[in-house]
């Protein structure tokens, strides 16, 4: 899309400001699933839209594995990349900035500001690398928890995500059901499949044998940009179903006149995957990305609570939107569905939608008129009720 070609200025979230907010400072850190401590913690976040006077009306947006606190509108007037979540966040979109006050975190464990693996260890004064502890999705609601207390907001309206970002919308009603009003949960899982889990031990283990990589400690050398890229590429292929390949791609080449001539990628869908994987190596870490995957294979509601995803659900009070994709093949309906039905054997409100669309996984990121109307409908309802 060009300058030009960008949406009206009156649709847009407007020019917003990352902000950081620094907390668990010794001697007092945060206490990790693992046992291990944390401290102290660094959160990158942007908010847009306004607080109002009772601040009722505040929507946490979690990211999935590859975002960060960007979430919505323009880091300047000469930015020509919104938001990753832009189509559905600004003045009259889903998550209507007229009304609501938005908050976006970049996760611990991530590299957008936020404390992680290239950040540096205050024992060494060297980037922790392996270091870091592990995290799971549960120690980034805890410290998103933080930040909320922090802003001065006793309960959210909604936590809304998808993919990782729906995991932690589900987590932060489970752990903080006092604190969460609705959960948008999109494309989510109560665990990962051991298909996804996988795919991303095969990402990390291209991570892992890029010679550059030197068990994380790069970050004063080369970076192992071979490895990332080839761990992006395996992970894009994920986010899209084969129909919306076929239909995008096909068995196009790049220049028909010189193929089967050399070792160049010579098919349009090589190509793109190679083009996905040179952008992400500029704006992610290696050792994140091997967190964070990590975190999400270990994510298991079910096995948190006795081997009972009805028993994790038994105390929530929030009100549900959950959301799937017909041709989500990372995470499919039938996950959902289980979300679904364990919050109704426990008398939980939830509406449910499987929307129908070739998009694949990929789909809650892209344009879609029944997402936007099923998101604005529910907000609309739970701010009704806030306001009662």
């Amino acid at each position: 899309m060009t300058k030009k070609e960008k949406e009206p200025e009156h649709t847009s979230a407007g020019i917003v400001k990352t902000e950081y907010f620094t907390f668990c400072e010794p001697p007092h850190p945060l206490k990790l699933s693992s046992g291990r401590k944390l401290g102290p913690i660094t959160l990158a976040y942007e908010t847009c839209g306004t607080l109002n006077e009772n601040k009722s009306n505040a929507v946490l947006i979690l990211h999935a594995l590859s975002g960060d606190a960007h979430a919505a509108g323009y880091h300047s007037e000469k930015d020509k990349s919104p938001g990753w979540w832009d189509t559905y966040i600004g003045p009259g979109k889903a998550f209507d900035t007229d009304k609501y006050f938005i908050i976006c975190s970049n996760v611990i464990g991530g590299c957008s500001g936020s404390t992680g693996p290239a950040s540096i260890n205050p024992a060494t004064g060297k980037p922790y690398a392996l270091d870091f502890p592990m995290v799971t999705i549960s120690d980034m609601v805890n410290a998103q928890k933080r930040l909320i207390d922090h802003l001065g907001i006793k309960k959210l309206l909604s936590v809304a995500g998808g993919s990782m970002g729906g995991m932690q919308a589900l987590q932060w009603t489970i752990s903080y059901p006092d604190m969460v009003e609705s959960c948008i949960g999109i494309a989510t899982s109560a665990s990962l499949s051991a298909q996804g889990i996988a795919l991303n031990e095969v990402g990390r283990q291209a991570i892992f044998n890029d010679p550059k990589w030197n068990s994380g400690n790069y970050y004063e050398s080369s970076l192992p940009k071979a490895g990332l890229s080839l761990a992006r590429m395996i992970g894009h292929i994920t986010y899209l179903s084969e129909k919306h390949m076929h239909e995008k791609f096909g068995r196009k080449f790049q220049d028909s006149a010189n193929a089967g001539k050399d070792m160049n990628p010579e098919f349009m869908v090589e190509s793109y995957l190679r083009h996905q994987g040179v952008k992400f190596v500029e704006r992610f870490d290696a050792n994140s990305y091997i967190y964070i995957t990590r975190a999400i294979d270990h994510f298991d509601l079910r096995a948190d609570y006795g081997g009972s995803l009805t028993a994790a659900f038994e105390n929530v009070s929030a009100n549900y939107l959950i959301i799937s994709f017909t041709t989500d093949w990372l995470y499919p309906t039938g996950n959902s569905k289980e979300i679904v039905r364990a919050l109704r054997v426990n008398g939980k409100n939830v509406n449910y939608t499987d929307i129908e669309t070739d998009n694949g996984h990929d789909a809650f990121l892209l344009p879609n008129e029944l997402l936007e109307k099923n998101i604005k409908n529910f907000l609309k309802s739970e701010l009704k009720k806030s306001e009662i």
